[in-house]
């Protein structure tokens, strides 16, 4: 069956945002006196919302009040850095370009809150390409549960088999697997090659027009 729609993670997949993600880590986890994550713990843990990872790499238990100011602090300084650090990945705007001319609709499915998503997609010029775009907010199951691609499969009609995920961690794959879609793990995110194909991922591609020959 011919591919009809395209699902990407934005983190790791769409977006270089590695630098910028272990900066405002680093930085709030500082401002809050907790133990600073290194940096391999941190790009691990990009791949799911940072109201799971957070507690995760935090050295302590953290109260809901400590959690909700650690986000509000880390959200803040994110932003301070995506200005100078946040890139679209080499290749991804030739291959999103191509993907349009080919009439695919293409959507991101994100650990991120919505507006931040938008925004982001926004400032790498790469925004329009897309049809629909879901955050953690829109989701009451974070990744690896399916719901964000099951949301996208209900809102416009798109059946399994037409249907590809397409990220660079564990999570991406194992969300997809669990929605019934086909997955393509990339070779250019958090996740090494080795731990991708530790999940079996239908396809592994090592740059972004890697993806065209699945989709023709």
């Amino acid at each position: 069956m011919r591919i009809k729609g395209l699902i990407f993670d934005f983190d790791g997949t769409l977006g270089d945002s590695r630098e910028c993600g272990i900066l405002a880590t680093q930085k709030a986890f500082s401002e809050m006196a907790l133990t600073i994550p290194d940096e391999a713990t941190i790009a691990y843990y990009m791949g799911i919302p940072i109201e799971r990872s957070f507690l995760e790499m935090a050295n302590k238990p953290l109260s809901e009040e400590e959690l909700r100011e650690l986000l509000k602090v880390f959200r803040r300084d994110y932003q301070l850095f995506e200005e100078k650090t946040l890139k679209v990945f080499e290749g991804i705007p030739e291959l999103l370009a191509i993907l349009k001319e080919k009439g695919i609709n293409c959507f991101v499915v994100s650990s991120k809150k919505t507006d931040v998503l938008d925004r982001n997609l926004k400032g790498l010029g790469i925004a329009d390409y897309f049809v629909e775009t879901i955050g953690s907010d829109k989701v009451s199951h974070y990744k690896p549960h399916p719901e964000g691609i099951t949301v996208i499969l209900a809102n416009h009609a798109l059946q399994k088999e037409e249907v590809l995920m397409i990220g660079d961690a564990t999570f991406d794959i194992e969300m997809g697997k669990a929605a019934g879609v086909g997955t393509v793990a990339v070779a250019w995110g958090s996740h090494d090659e080795e731990t991708l194909l530790s999940v079996d991922p239908d396809f592994f591609i090592k740059q972004p027009l890697d993806l065209l020959p699945f989709i023709d």
